[in-house]
């Protein structure tokens, strides 16, 4: 199933025929002591601090393939005004939730 997914509130082309419910996916990812580490160095030296950038890209894309499969489970043709948020959970551990709202499309000719 090819289901659309997009930040804004409507999509080019279709209308809106019903909206299903909320639809989400989340992670949960903690530090490890190797990035710590490693972490830790580059902030001594300052830019940018890869390991987390790689940590949290990797988080953001299991919470999307996670709401997708929640779009499937609820038969939505798209997901539409898609967000994301974080929240720590405890030090060093944070989730990542992306949300949005499932709806049924129809096709404007």
């Amino acid at each position: 199933m090819n289901i659309i997914l997009t930040n804004t509130e409507t999509i080019p082309g279709y209308e809106i025929t019903e909206m299903l419910d909320i639809a989400r996916g989340s992670t949960v990812r903690a530090r490890n002591i190797g990035r710590d580490i490693v972490a830790g160095f580059r902030n001594i030296a300052g830019g940018e601090i890869i390991e987390y950038t790689r940590l949290m890209a990797e988080a953001r894309e299991q919470a999307i393939d996670r709401l997708l499969a929640d779009a499937e489970r609820l038969n939505a043709d798209a997901v539409v005004n898609v967000r994301f948020t974080t929240a720590m959970i405890m030090q060093g551990c944070s989730e990542i939730l992306a949300y949005g709202t499932a709806v049924r499309l129809r096709k404007i000719n």
